[in-house]
């Protein structure tokens, strides 16, 4: 699983539900949920 960083629980997280999808610059990114509290989490680089 790809992991992020939730800044709400200010731990790294497994992405729950992570896409792939690109920033307005056109970098890769991967878009997810946090597990423990639900909030978007992005990782840079894609998935």
């Amino acid at each position: 699983m790809t992991q992020g960083y939730c800044v709400k629980c200010k731990a790294k997280v497994n992405l729950k539900d992570g896409k792939e999808s690109k920033t307005k610059k056109g970098t890769k990114i991967c878009k997810g949920k946090c597990p423990k509290c639900g909030t978007t989490v992005c990782r840079m680089g894609g998935c």
